[in-house]
């Protein structure tokens, strides 16, 4: 939540202050090529975060009693949610970025867009103040459709809505960005 969009500030932000981003416009690429390759790039680093986590993996794989005591399809199911979640993040950092013409507000607002999509929907929801319209909001929040992932469980509409998050957030990026053009 703080590293996704501290790796994604600097897309478009940065493009924008230094004048740069009228060079990329004058390119023979589409602004949605140019926001899906930057995109592309975030979501690799912060796959490449993940590496180091093996590892420990690893060690409590051959360290367990008896070895191998460790439950691998809630491991892997895990794996798959964070990077599914990393996508997300990376997607609302690209946005975040697209809407400032600052690095430093680019990070705040993407960390803070992050953090309502994921804990803050979330609790509003678990004040129970809107009744039976708490399940739709508290479905709506990245959290709720990350548990199953933790869980090992891998369904459709959890990764079908991380795919929508992921689109959405592209789509609005790529129009903020033509409006800039």
């Amino acid at each position: 939540m703080f590293i996704i969009p501290a790796l994604s500030m600097k897309t478009f932000a940065e493009e924008q202050q230094t004048g740069t981003l009228n060079w990329l416009f004058s390119q023979p690429l589409k602004v949605s090529e140019l926001v899906l390759g930057k995109f592309l790039s975030v979501w690799v680093v912060g796959i490449l975060c993940l590496i180091p986590s093996l590892i420990y993996l690893y060690t409590v794989y051959v360290l367990g009693v008896p070895e191998g005591n460790i439950d691998m399809g809630m491991t892997l199911g895990s794996y798959f949610g964070l990077i599914i979640l990393i996508a997300a993040f990376s997607g609302i950092g690209i946005l975040a970025s697209s809407l400032s013409q600052n690095q430093i507000m680019a990070y705040l607002l993407g960390v803070f867009m992050s953090f309502i999509m994921y804990f803050g929907i979330e609790q509003l929801a678990s004040y129970k103040l809107l009744g039976e319209a708490d399940f739709i909001l508290q479905n709506i929040g990245l959290y709720q459709h990350f548990l199953g992932f933790t869980r090992g469980l891998i369904d459709f509409k959890d990764v079908a809505y991380f795919v929508f998050i992921i689109g959405l957030t592209l789509v609005l990026s790529n129009h903020f960005i033509n409006k800039k053009k």
